[in-house]
């Protein structure tokens, strides 16, 4: 028993010094160490990296074709910075073998029988990868092409399908990197594409060939609104819509189609009307509210296409439905207009500019509903008065000056308005003076306007709606204000027109008239100021309102025009003026003039 114990121990012994024999040096690769394709056993681990470096850089700028969908393609490794770590995989194949003494002999061993094959870690530029992965897509992509129907009047024709392809991206990226990080270049390398199946089939549209056969076989007749049109074959083929982008049936759509429709809703159709207001004699009334009528038109275009598609039944009546008025004959009544709440008229006269600028605003503000609780702005109604809504050249005041501008005479119209809602006694919330004293309208009962900064507003404060309504006669602007007639009492107290200060003084040299001439070309007028008392009382003698407007108006100059020729020596000078032309004052004038202001409209 112990020669056979101790014959174990020295064929034990014996292995593991054959093994260690086996061993070799841990800085030296094993023998059958391949990294990348290249023997390196027996090399130290630097002269392997060495080697593999070298080799590497021997082929970094050698091209590699690569071919997809028969077209070739060539790429560098240096172009692409495709880079191998090297070090990294004879580290690796070091690991792989060694150890300690006997186990290093056994991994050694099984190195020599086996083989160690070791792949690099590889990286690239991605942002080169995807541009070249790019480029051969965009050479290589074919995208399909649906099956397709086309007409020839009434022939249709069936375009076949056809399949596309496109390059498999994911798939040739990582060819190319691999590629590239070869220390071999061998013939050209495939990158794969797959097949784009196409949307639609040609047997997908042989039901809409069908179909367009049958809607062209005869023509469909349209009944709507008592009225026939018939359509014929050839505009039948222009109304079907073929299928198309992967649909498969035909329909009624497209341009053609939508003017088919707009047509037969112009003829058909009819606006309803409101209920509105007329002024009777003594009063107001109520105009009924018309109904209207008005095509369907997606119910019309179904019924159309359902005729059109019909083989037996070509025939289809369009549906008209009714046109409800936004307000009724009952909402109308119940706004509660009934009467008038306030009236004024003012006069007027001036240029036929000036006449019409104040016969366009009338209509602008005319028929202007205020709701119970809401105001009334002058702006707001108006919008911006200017050339493009066709307001013409008249006078005006400018910085307290009266010179010519567009929408002169705006102002008639804000100040009547002003005054009737003043007499109605209704909540007046912003109204401003003339920059200019005018002594044809009630003393501090006028009112400028300017858009946007300078607003006329009042709130309707009863329970009823308001209307307001204007009258321009050929001298005279009348602004009515109806509603239900509150019956307020409405005082009213004037303050006298106040002087505040001296008249001022503008002097104009004329080189044309000789020194020591003068003449007065406007008698002008001093400052002035005063203003007016609203007391209000409800029907049972409760103060609603006590109210004052303050006015104040600028001076206006009076203008010297003085000779600035020089005399002849043996003339002498005049002894009196040459006379004056007389006061030629301004009829009408605008709001608060600043030295920036806008130009109120008067």
């Amino acid at each position: 028993m112990r020669r056979a114990v101790i014959a174990a121990i020295v064929v034990v012994l014996l292995v593991v010094a054959a093994v260690a024999l086996f061993a070799g040096s841990e800085t030296r690769l094993a023998s059958g160490t391949t990294i990348a394709g290249i023997d390196v056993g027996g090399l130290d681990r630097d002269a392997a990296a060495a080697l593999l470096e070298e080799r590497s850089q021997a082929v970094e700028h050698a091209p590699v074709t690569f071919v997809a969908a028969g077209r070739e393609f060539r790429f560098t490794a240096s172009q692409l910075g495709v880079r191998s770590d090297w070090a990294g995989a004879v580290a690796e194949a070091s690991g792989a073998t060694n150890g300690f003494a006997p186990v290093r002999g056994v991994r050694r061993i099984g190195s020599r029988l086996f083989g160690v094959d070791v792949q690099p870690k590889t990286s690239a530029y991605p942002s080169a990868i995807r541009v070249a992965v790019g480029r051969i897509a965009r050479a290589v992509d074919r995208p399909a092409v649906a099956a397709g129907l086309r007409h020839t009047g009434l022939r249709v024709a069936v375009v076949p399908e056809r399949a596309g392809a496109k390059l498999d991206r994911a798939v040739a990226s990582t060819a190319i990197v691999a590629s590239l990080a070869s220390l071999e270049r061998g013939g050209p390398v495939s990158l794969p594409t797959v097949r784009v199946a196409p949307t639609t089939t040609t047997a997908e549209l042989a039901e809409a060939q069908r179909a367009f056969r049958v809607a062209t076989s005869a023509p469909v007749t349209l009944h709507v609104a008592g009225r026939t049109e018939v359509l014929s074959r050839a505009r039948i083929a222009e109304l079907v819509q073929l299928p198309s982008g992967g649909a498969t049936e035909v329909a009624l759509s497209g341009g053609a189609t939508d003017r088919l429709l707009a047509s037969l809703a112009k003829d058909v159709s009819q606006k309803p009307a409101d209920a509105t207001f007329e002024v009777v004699s003594g009063g107001i009334r109520v105009l009924p509210a018309q109904p209207g009528r008005a095509l369907d038109v997606d119910a019309s275009r179904r019924a159309i296409e359902r005729a059109v598609l019909s083989e037996t039944g070509r025939q289809a009546t369009l549906t008209v439905a009714i046109a409800e008025p936004e307000r009724s004959t009952a909402e109308a009544h119940a706004m509660g207009i009934t009467g008038v709440v306030g009236s004024y008229t003012t006069t007027y006269g001036g240029t036929p500019g000036r006449l019409h600028n104040v016969q366009l605003v009338a209509e602008l503000i005319d028929g202007a509903l205020v709701a119970p609780g809401t105001r009334f702005s002058f702006n707001e109604t108006t919008g911006e008065r200017n050339e493009a809504k066709g307001f013409e050249e008249a006078p005006v005041i400018i910085n307290g000056e009266l010179q010519s501008g567009i929408g002169g005479g705006v102002c008639q119209v804000s100040t009547t308005l002003f005054n009737a809602v003043f007499e109605a006694g209704l909540s007046i919330e912003s109204r401003t003076n003339h920059a200019l004293y005018i002594s044809h309208y009630p003393l501090g009962r006028d009112a400028t306007v300017n858009f946007p900064d300078i607003d006329l507003v009042f709130t309707n404060d009863t329970e009823r709606w308001l209307l307001v309504r204007t009258f321009v006669g050929a001298g005279s602007l009348t602004v009515n204000v109806y509603g239900t007639p509150q019956n307020r009492r409405v005082e009213t107290e004037n303050a006298p027109l106040e002087v505040e200060g001296k008249v001022p003084w503008k002097r104009i040299d004329d080189d044309t008239m000789l020194r020591g001439e003068k003449v007065v070309e406007q008698y002008g007028a001093p400052p002035r100021s005063t203003s007016v008392t609203r007391r209000v009382y409800a029907p049972d003698g409760s103060l609603m309102y006590d109210t004052t407007w303050s006015s104040y108006y600028v001076g206006e100059p009076t203008v010297v025009r003085l000779g600035t020729k020089p005399r002849p020596k043996t003339e002498l000078p005049p002894a009196t003026d040459k006379g004056a032309t007389g006061p030629t004052g301004p009829k009408e004038s605008s709001g608060a003039p600043t030295a920036s202001a806008p130009s109120p409209q008067r």
